[in-house]
């Protein structure tokens, strides 16, 4: 996490999908927070009481926030 990084995260317009578990060990959830804040199209979803596999645990909301997201309709 370095200030230089956040420099070129400002330059991705693109909208982007950040989805991650309250409890990430692996990624920790306080990396999604940051992306989130530096990128400016961004839609962020953290799903509670689930780590690194939240996509798996929560696979039916998951899906529904990707297929929303991919229609543009977020």
């Amino acid at each position: 996490m370095s200030p230089s990084n956040f420099e070129e995260l400002a330059n991705i317009k693109q909208p982007v999908l950040i989805v991650n578990g309250k409890q990430d060990l692996i990624i920790p959830t306080v990396n999604s927070y940051v992306l989130y804040q530096h990128l400016a199209n961004a839609r962020l979803v953290l799903y509670p009481e689930s780590g690194h596999g939240a996509l798996f645990q929560f696979h039916e909301s998951f899906v529904t926030e990707v297929n929303t997201f991919l229609d543009g309709s977020n």
